[in-house]
């Protein structure tokens, strides 16, 4: 059902393949940033906070990849 929505919105496999990717790259990101302005800590429980983000875009998209087929 919500993969039938968001393939009838217009979101296409990729689209969640490179959410995906993205989300990796933003959890290095804001881990790094963190790091120098926060404690070891703090910084490694928000990198990871955003990198959990990443499985489920790439689970988004091999629904939506079966789906398209």
């Amino acid at each position: 059902m919500i993969v039938k929505k968001l393939h009838d919105a217009g979101v296409t496999s990729e689209h969640a393949y490179l959410a995906g990717t993205v989300s990796i790259g933003l959890s290095l990101a804001s881990w790094i940033a963190s790091n120098s302005r926060e404690d070891l800590e703090r910084a490694d429980r928000w990198g990871i906070f955003v990198g959990e983000w990443a499985p489920t875009f790439f689970g988004l998209g091999l629904a939506l990849a079966n789906y398209e087929r």
